[in-house]
């Protein structure tokens, strides 16, 4: 068995400034430890940082590497306040996405990533999901762009009240997904 390892380090200001705090584990608030959350260096493994505590709010991926401003690399406000490690899978993936909520509409069964459902399956809409094998990103928009919501194994019946705040996507309307990608130990972002 292999056994993976996950270290960030998250700092209070910008440029890796102000006081900070060493991460290994799901953080579901931040602030318990500093006041904000502005810049972090992820060591080892792979993060899906979030804007509010428990794991709400607007979500960010986050690989290996150094993030000096989320202000202006991210348009975040006032940092994030909550983090989950993701866990990196060794097989096969497997999802399947579904027009309408509930598992409603179109149906598409998928094992690799997706730039856009529109072009590939001509499916205008994802609504709800069936997350089989792996961890996956969902991206808002075609070519894994716009905000992004991480996936992991589980029937998801509706994407309204997963708690992201995005504006005109969330609320009544719901929230919709144009393209999708395996999360692997050596993806590019």
């Amino acid at each position: 068995m292999i056994l993976f390892y996950f270290q960030a380090t998250f700092y209070e200001d910008r440029n890796f400034q102000g006081r900070s705090y060493e991460c290994s584990s799901d953080c579901p608030d931040i602030s318990s430890y500093m006041s904000r959350c502005q810049s972090c260096r992820v060591q080892s493994g792979c993060f899906m940082m979030y804007e509010r505590p428990n794991y709400m709010g607007n979500q960010y991926f986050m690989k290996r590497g150094e993030y000096s401003d989320y202000q202006s690399m991210m348009g975040m406000g006032d940092g994030f306040r909550s983090c989950r490690m993701i866990p990196m899978h060794r097989g096969n993936f497997r999802m399947r996405i579904y027009e309408r909520e509930n598992f409603g509409g179109q149906m598409h069964e998928m094992m690799d990533d997706c730039d856009s459902i529109q072009e590939r399956y001509r499916m205008s809409d994802c609504q709800s999901c069936n997350v089989m094998d792996g961890h996956w990103l969902m991206y808002e928009q075609p070519h894994f762009r716009g905000r992004q919501m991480y996936m992991r194994p589980g029937e998801y019946r509706s994407f309204r009240d997963m708690g992201m705040g995005m504006g005109g996507m969330g609320g009544t309307s719901g929230m919709r997904f144009m393209s999708m990608r395996r999360i692997m130990d050596n993806m590019s972002m």
